[in-house]
């Protein structure tokens, strides 16, 4: 056994099983764990005590506001900047704006899910200690896991594992960092 290690990772055969001890990690307390499934479980994240995403906000707020400036651009630029009168249309002609409008929100909205997801994700990860267990390359087959880190306030290596195991866990093992 190392004296180093980053955490424990405990294997569960269903959905149901790992539902249960999600409920049962998050009730003693936990803060620094995770949950991976090799499809998504209806309902795990409040089984795990997960807070609602700000992603969505944060891609209203980018959306608004690049619709905003994306039609203050267009009623400058026509208005002021480069006044043209076309087909006899008066300088701010919103049904002329609306297709370039709507593409710059959704423009705006795609980029900012894109990259806030990924950065509230900590990503790009292309290692994770996870991945030197043998048993975890079934994550995306057949198999649910749970990870709780070492770094958390409640860790204990012994409780830790006495936990899992009795929440079900056909497989307990400590990752190495």
């Amino acid at each position: 056994m190392s004296a180093k290690i980053w955490g424990v990772l405990a294997q569960y055969e269903n959905p149901h099983t790992i539902y249960k001890a999600c409920e049962q990690v998050r009730d003693a307390g936990y803060e620094k764990w995770d949950a991976c499934t090799p499809f998504p479980v209806h309902g795990l994240d409040k089984a795990m005590g997960a807070p609602p995403s700000k992603l969505p906000w944060v891609v209203l707020t980018v959306g608004l506001t690049g619709s905003a400036l994306g039609l203050f651009f267009e009623a400058w630029a026509m208005g002021s900047a480069y006044p043209m009168v076309v087909g006899g249309k008066p300088l701010f002609s919103l049904p002329a704006f609306v297709p370039v409008w709507y593409e710059l929100t959704v423009l705006s909205s795609c980029v900012t899910a894109f990259l806030a997801n990924w950065i509230m994700n900590g990503l790009p990860r292309p290692h994770h200690p996870a991945f030197n267990s043998k048993a975890f390359e079934r994550v995306t087959d057949d198999k649910f896991f749970i990870m709780i880190e070492a770094e958390d306030p409640k860790f204990d290596l012994e409780k830790t594992k006495a936990l899992l195991s009795g929440a079900g866990a056909t497989l307990v093992e400590e990752l190495e960092p």
